[in-house]
């Protein structure tokens, strides 16, 4: 197989972390974008020729082509652009601070949407190239207590879907990714924000390694979505009793302390 030039944005941890390993395992010369230079950098030492390290506050979209500039000089054009920076609130929609959402929407939506219209051109010329948009469950089935997440999440869900039926034609493959709960240090935070609950703890609840694995095979055989954990894949045939089932089913949120 032919190595590929990869950009993995939010590759510090989590599913990024996974991703930018198994393009690693493989062979592929991978670009690694966070903010936490110290993790990325341990990623990459078992990788000096094939992974390149740049650290990036992507909360800010205009910092979208310094990223895209840096990659290319650094391995040459890009084949896979993989958007899956991200951030989670969590709480009473009442008290998020606005800004802090504005802030995640930023991040969510406008950056990978940026990344994304300033590769297509050199994509759609060559008549390759692919675009991997990690977007959640939460797309689908928005979880009760997620305001700005769930409003991120289906908003690069839309797009990306959209994107598919637009570029086909050029040559240029798109994968939408929905995972379900998947574990990670933000899947861990975002469960502790609601009282425990049976249905709660009996969720079904994936790897980033097993994750990872779907998307290559999805990139590598055109397959143009990845639901996972499996059994969550009904959901998009079945929206509304899929959000029934989560708004009856989602714990409450645990109770924040008074303000003095």
């Amino acid at each position: 197989m032919t190595s590929s030039h990869v950009i993995v944005t939010g590759a510090s941890s989590g599913i990024g972390e996974a991703l930018a390993r198994a393009f690693l395992a493989r062979g592929d010369r991978v670009t690694l974008a966070a903010r936490r230079t110290s993790l990325l950098e341990a990623l990459a030492k078992d990788y000096p020729e094939r992974a390149f390290v740049h650290a990036v506050d992507l909360g800010k979209w205009a910092n979208a082509e310094g990223l895209l500039q840096a990659a290319r000089a650094a391995h040459g054009p890009v084949d896979v652009l993989v958007n899956n920076a991200g951030v989670q609130i969590v709480g009473p929609t009442e008290g998020t601070d606005f800004e802090a959402g504005v802030a995640l929407l930023e991040l969510n939506v406008h950056t990978p949407l940026r990344l994304t219209t300033l590769l297509l051109p050199e994509m759609i010329a060559r008549k390759s190239g692919t675009i991997v948009d990690v977007a959640s469950m939460a797309a689908i089935a928005p979880t009760p207590g997620m305001f700005f997440y769930n409003a991120s999440k289906a908003a690069l869900a839309a797009a990306s879907e959209g994107l598919r039926g637009e570029v086909r034609r050029h040559g240029v493959h798109v994968v939408t990714v929905y995972p379900g709960p998947v574990k990670s240090a933000m899947e861990s935070a975002a469960r502790e924000k609601y009282v425990a609950s049976k249905a709660a703890t009996s969720t079904p609840t994936g790897t980033p390694e097993k994750l990872a694995e779907l998307v290559l095979a999805a990139i590598d055989k055109k397959r143009p979505r990845v639901v996972y954990p499996k059994v969550y894949g009904m959901a998009r045939h079945f929206p509304n009793m899929t959000r029934w089932v989560v708004d009856a089913l989602t714990p409450e949120l645990k109770s924040l302390p008074e303000k003095t």
